[in-house]
């Protein structure tokens, strides 16, 4: 496959990414898999407090929605719950809305490996090469 871009560094870099693409979506998939379950973990970890900050943010049923929450990682839930950034005091918007835009970054990611799939590294081929 040539790959060729307007500029001769950046055809290098075209040529490692295409050449390495398989471990590279693998190592993509494992840091934001990491990244949920770290997150799930430290939920199951401390549920009263999960519960308790669920009801600050006024979730009705907090208890029972933290044992949704903790194992479902529902991104686009927890930002619009969490992260409304522009109803914090002055003092705390700066880190909520960078909370705000890493939640964006990380939704931005996980539509990107929709969309490129797990790669020839992925229990989907593994499974596929079995039958």
């Amino acid at each position: 496959m040539s790959v060729q871009s307007s500029h001769p560094m950046l055809s290098c870099t075209d040529r490692v990414a295409t050449s390495s693409a398989d471990v590279l979506i693998l190592v993509g998939r494992v840091l934001l898999g990491w990244l949920f379950l770290a997150s799930a973990w430290g939920k199951f970890m401390n549920m009263g407090g999960y519960a308790a900050y669920l009801a600050a943010l006024k979730v009705p049923s907090p208890e029972f929605f933290s044992w949704i929450g903790a194992p479902v990682e529902f991104l686009i839930v927890a930002t619009a719950l969490a992260h409304r950034y522009w109803e914090y005091p002055a003092a705390q918007v700066g880190a909520q809305y960078a909370n705000f835009l890493k939640n964006l970054a990380i939704f931005g990611g996980t539509l990107l490996l929709f969309v490129t799939g797990p790669g020839r590294i992925s229990m989907d081929g593994t499974m596929a090469k079995k039958t």
